[in-house]
């Protein structure tokens, strides 16, 4: 990958993106994590207006403290950046005394993990309403495309998506271009929806290295019964995902009424 051309182009498509739009800039939440860290330096160059927000609930402390130091090293770099923080943690708790939380346990936690992400994705579009700005989506091509590893109108409800057609591999290499502070490339990828340091690969099952390849595999028309051992695994893993996660991947359906209808 020619990783200087690439984050030019990708800044020269944001800006020309958010000049078009005729809006003054970008919002992103800032989670501590390696996309996030990315597309908002990405965004930052473009020398728009760039709103970091932090948006807490529940946050496990190392999230926190790095979503901090990325934040003061780009308003340090780049005059165009303001922040702010909004902790989400008793908006959230008030939402669950307005809620059931009968049922298996599992499901309730996924689902108020959910609940987690959109919340906050409104508390973006309200900023972004308040400041004629664009909500930048933080998604790599493994999660966007591959696995569906996002919450539909949470993380996935954005305006655009900076890095989309990036494999993760391809995050870290931009990452250590735009030096990105070194305790976000360290830390292990967590969606940060639990309230606790377990990892996206705790989560998935595999590694992003391994959903990378899968996602080639299957891209090459590969199926499971061509692998044995631990690629048959991971393979499994990956459609496992892609088939359960297709709905977050397609337009919405719509049913179309037939014109001897109308």
């Amino acid at each position: 990958m020619q990783t200087e051309k690439v984050v030019n182009h990708i800044v020269d498509w944001l800006k020309d993106y958010a000049t078009n739009a005729r809006v003054n800039g970008f919002v992103i939440g800032i989670s501590g994590g390696i996309d996030s860290a990315v597309t908002s330096t990405l965004c930052a160059k473009t020398g728009l207006d760039l709103l970091c927000i932090e948006m807490p609930i529940h946050q496990a402390a190392s999230h926190v403290t790095r979503a901090q130091e990325h934040i003061a090293q780009l308003k340090k770099r780049f005059s165009n950046v303001s922040d702010t923080r909004a902790d989400l943690t008793p908006v959230f708790e008030e939402f669950k005394t307005e809620v059931s939380l009968e049922g298996k346990q599992a499901v309730v936690d996924m689902a108020l993990a959910n609940t987690r992400a959109r919340l906050r994705m409104t508390t973006l579009y309200y900023h972004a309403g308040l400041l004629g700005l664009l909500v930048a989506g933080t998604g790599n091509k493994v999660e966007d495309f591959g696995v569906g590893f996002y919450t539909k109108y949470g993380d996935g409800g954005v305006d655009l998506s900076p890095i989309a057609d990036l494999l993760k591999s391809e995050v870290y290499k931009i990452a250590e271009y735009l030096k990105v502070p070194k305790s976000i490339m360290k830390a292990a990828p967590s969606d940060g929806l639990f309230g606790d340091n377990r990892s996206d690969e705790d989560q998935i099952g595999a590694s992003y290295s391994e959903l990378e390849w899968a996602m080639q595999m299957l891209d090459e028309g590969k199926t499971a019964d061509e692998f044995e051992g631990r690629q048959h695994e991971v393979f499994e893993i990956f459609m496992r995902y892609n088939r359960s996660n297709k709905h977050k991947m397609i337009s919405i359906p719509i049913c179309e009424i037939p014109n001897n209808l109308k």
